[in-house]
């Protein structure tokens, strides 16, 4: 390998390194939590808990214990939500 690939190649090793350290850390600063309730209609993000669908954009309901949409994290409550264990114990009354 001539000198002017190794120093592509280190610069290539390098630039990519960043960009996954990069990405980490935003990671960490946009990190999401699953809050449950407070999805409206058509809105969730994913599967319920109850079974009844598989899919997001599937609620058929607003604001049902076992639907849930992403947030960030820390802001579930201060928007009305349940935690995972507090919607499964509202699904069991």
């Amino acid at each position: 390998m001539n000198s002017n690939a190794k120093i592509l190649s280190t610069a290539l090793a390098t630039a990519l390194s960043l960009g996954l350290v990069g990405q980490a850390h935003a990671d960490e600063k946009g990190a999401k939590e699953k809050c449950y309730g407070i999805a409206k209609a058509g809105q969730n993000d994913c599967a319920n808990l109850s079974g009844s669908h598989s899919c997001a954009g599937q609620a058929s309901g607003d604001k049902a214990p076992d639907d849930w949409k992403y947030v960030a994290r820390g802001s579930c409550k201060s928007e009305g939500g349940l935690t995972l264990e507090e919607a499964r114990a509202k699904m069991k009354k």
